[in-house]
């Protein structure tokens, strides 16, 4: 590639002017953390022992290189801290975030550790004094310098969680199926779409999709938003110098109805969940598909005719050729940590192992050569050379470099019940018995009534 690895892994997200303070000491990449040894005892000190909860989302079997590390970094931390017993407990994503960990938080009894979104999700919790403030402990570690951006787990000034990794969004599509139709990666929208035509006259369908969880779809509709009404344009909703309704949001939503109508997805999407859309792609049924590089890890072993990875990844094309491209490019995904472990010794020795464990160049490393995860800490550029060891994932970074603008996506933005609402109306819209006009005009009332709730 054009640029060094570490170039364009400086460019991940969008607050990456915090690598300006980096690398001073101990905190150089590269070095071993230091700080707590993990439950070193005086001897002949008689060891309690107990139980820490920590709640997961590594299920099914595209997240298997995920648990295994997850499982080995458990295993590894008993061993350091006496007494110690990890219960993992794995729950789907989408469960976890909007039902069990709401219901718990509200109850007060979060687990120990818990997979969660750091904006905006945290910054409630956090106003309620439901997760330990992990600042103190990043210094002890010598690890507050290391990571690229903890913005989204940042509230009034305190850190409150740490992002797994980072992430970009576009489509991964066959490589072998456009080389033999003659196709070439789109510059524009309407070249995207003549793809898509072409593609579904072929038998095909353009883009696999799994729509039963909103999110999935949004992040369609996260992207030509971005297009249409401008990369910053989310970010106003929450102040109210945006509109949901406004003419090119209307325009927006109304493009990606226009896809469904015209067959460019599966047919029964909204019965279809998020981790059998890869397997259109991989089954030939589908040519394109729209997800998050933490994906990349399934089309691993696809191997085509030349010997060569069988997928390669290009982000959504502008409007119009030559305008800047764009895509969510964030850190927001992660795990955080209930209050109570500060009054607990034993729990807050072990959550500081954790810490120590699996934040470490090691994990990171292993991230992003086996599931192409994103960096979210500072790394040596020879280890990033070593690790990104396959064509997607290079592709995958070489498209995160050429990106113009780069934004967080809309959940980190707005309120959980402007979300809410967002999910339930885009499966109208693609069910289509709700013009997008009529659902962005409900969904600005509850946008401004979040608003005027001050939340």
């Amino acid at each position: 590639m054009r640029k060094s690895l570490i170039m364009m892994l400086s460019l991940i997200f969008v607050a990456s002017a915090l690598l300006a303070g980096c690398g001073k000491g101990d905190n150089s990449p590269g070095t071993s953390n230091t700080g707590s040894s993990g439950g070193n005892t005086s001897q002949g000190t008689k060891v309690e022992p107990f139980e820490l909860k920590m709640r997961h989302i590594e299920i099914g079997e595209p997240n298997k290189n995920r648990l295994a590390r997850l499982e080995a970094v458990k295993k590894k931390i008993e061993e350091q801290v006496p007494g110690l017993t990890i219960k993992l407990d794995g729950v789907d994503s989408e469960v976890n975030r909007k039902d069990k960990l709401r219901s718990e938080m509200a109850a007060g009894n979060p687990p120990d550790i818990f997979d969660a979104f750091g904006s905006p999700d945290i910054g409630v919790y956090a106003k309620e004094g439901l997760v330990l403030d992990i600042g103190p402990i990043l210094d002890e570690l010598n690890l507050r310098e290391r990571f690229i951006n903890l913005d989204p787990w940042t509230y009034d000034g305190k850190i409150y969680g740490l992002p797994k990794g980072g992430s970009i969004e576009g489509y991964f599509y066959n490589k072998e199926y456009f080389a033999a139709k003659g196709l070439e990666i789109p510059k524009s929208l309407a070249e995207l779409e003549a793809i898509a035509e072409k593609v579904k006259a072929d038998g095909k369908v353009p883009f696999a999709i799994g729509s039963k969880d909103a999110w999935v779809p949004l992040m369609t509709t996260n992207n030509l938003w971005a297009y249409y009404a401008g990369p910053d344009f989310t970010a106003g909703f929450k102040t109210g110098e945006s509109k949901w309704n406004d003419p090119k949001m209307v325009e927006a939503v109304s493009k990606h109805q226009e896809w469904v109508k015209k067959g460019y997805f599966k047919k029964g999407e909204l019965g279809i969940d998020y981790n059998s859309q890869r397997n259109q792609l991989l089954t030939d049924e589908a040519v394109m598909m729209y997800d998050g590089s933490w994906a990349s890890s399934v089309f691993n072993d696809a191997v085509g005719a030349d010997g060569k990875s069988k997928f390669g990844f290009f982000v959504m094309p502008p409007l119009n050729e030559g305008d800047g491209l764009s895509s969510m490019v964030d850190s927001n995904n992660g795990y955080a940590f209930s209050a109570k472990v500060a009054d607990d010794p034993q729990k807050l020795e072990a959550v500081k192992t954790f810490i120590k464990t699996f934040f470490s160049d090691e994990i990171q490393l292993q991230s992003l050569s086996e599931d192409g995860l994103l960096p979210s800490m500072i790394l040596s550029e020879e280890d990033l050379q070593a690790n990104a060891n396959n064509e997607l994932i290079k592709e995958i970074i070489l498209g995160m470099n050429e990106l113009e603008y780069k934004w967080p996506a809309f959940d980190a933005l707005v309120q959980a019940e402007v979300n809410t609402e967002l999910g339930s109306g885009i499966h109208r819209v693609i069910e289509g018995v709700q013009d997008p006009k009529d659902m962005l005009d409900a969904l600005q009332k509850v946008q401004d009534e979040a608003n005027a709730a001050g939340e």
